[in-house]
This record gives structure tokens, C-alpha cells and sequence, in this order.
């Protein structure tokens, strides 16, 4: 058996990997098909279309729309939801990059 790191990765595993199709997502999420395409339409997610037109998401997709669902059951309004969502993750991505140039300097 060839070492994991040379098997190719299979599509599953992928967190971007558009598997999930909107009536499941939404089931998984415990929401109505409308929340996802709300998302949708407030930018904060984009679904894969399958080559009939279907909406498909991914793993990381589902997961900001776990986050979004929890804020807006917690009476966020979905505008502002997605707003939050967005700047949560240029934090998360600005704090990454902040480190790297830590890391970086103190090897220098």
C-alpha cells in the first residue's frame, strides 16, 4: 500500500468539493432551502450549479452557514449576519497573515 501522502486525495475528503445538494444542506443545517439561497443572495456563500442548473455546496460553505443560521437564530438579522460572518474571517486571515510576518522576522 502506497504511503497516504502520494494517494490522491479523494474528492470527498476535499472541504470544497461541492457534494451536498441544497434540499441536503439545508436538512443537515435543520433550515429551509430559502435560508441557503438568501445566503446566496446576500454574497455570502456562492453554491457550485451542477450542469442541470442545481445548487451545490461545499463542506465549508455548510459550515458558514451553521454560523449564519446561529446568529440569526440568536436575532441577528440576516444582513447583518453575513456582514459579521465576512469580517470574522478577514480577522481570522489578517491574524494568519500577522503571524507568518512574526515568524518570518524572528528568523531573520
Amino acid at each position: 500500500m502506497p504511503p497516504r501522502s502520494s494517494r490522491p486525495v479523494d474528492k470527498l475528503d476535499d472541504d470544497d468539493y461541492p457534494a451536498y445538494t441544497m434540499g441536503r444542506a439545508a436538512e443537515m443545517l435543520g433550515t429551509a432551502p430559502a435560508f441557503l439561497r438568501s445566503l446566496g443572495e446576500h454574497r455570502l456563500i456562492t453554491p457550485l450549479r451542477s450542469e442541470g442548473g442545481h445548487r451545490r455546496y461545499s463542506r465549508y460553505q455548510l459550515r458558514i452557514a451553521a454560523r449564519a443560521r446561529e446568529l440569526v437564530d440568536g436575532g441577528t438579522p440576516i444582513e447583518a449576519a453575513c456582514r459579521i460572518i465576512i469580517l470574522e474571517d478577514q480577522l481570522e486571515e489578517a491574524q494568519r497573515i500577522n503571524e507568518e510576518l512574526r515568524t518570518c522576522g524572528a528568523t531573520s
